[in-house]
């Protein structure tokens, strides 16, 4: 069983930055991909970026591309979400989501593991 639990949400102001936190519990992080996806109100839940289990691939959102980083510690089991020049558009609940495959994937379907999310805020 592998736990997820997220951090670093909180009130930005719009061009600012924030960086999120994902610490896994279980064994064998350093084999998991891991995604962040993001769910505005009376939206759906869609993609962000992710990253496969060597750190060598990162796919991003095109929205996201030049202003989002994500990177992985595995000394520490955490994952990061960098994000800048934040804008109202980036206004969700952001989840980290791991799977055993060790992908890169996109698609939520791809991830068995999901943590509760951190509110991530936008002062205009």
């Amino acid at each position: 069983q592998v736990q997820l639990v997220e951090s670093g949400g909180g009130l930005v102001q719009a061009g600012g930055s924030l960086r999120l936190s994902c610490v896994a519990s279980g064994r064998s992080f350093d084999r998991y991909g891991l995604g962040w996806f993001r769910q505005a109100p009376g939206k759906e839940r869609e993609f962000v970026s992710s990253i496969d289990w060597s750190g060598d691939t990162k796919k991003y959102r095109d929205s996201a591309k030049d202003r989002f980083t994500i990177s992985r510690d595995n000394a520490k089991n955490t994952v990061y979400l960098q994000m800048n020049r934040v804008n109202a558009d980036d206004a969700a609940i952001y989840y980290c989501a791991a799977t055993f495959r060790g992908v890169a994937g996109t698609g939520e379907y791809e991830y068995r593991y999901w943590g509760q999310g951190t509110q991530v805020t936008v002062a205009s």
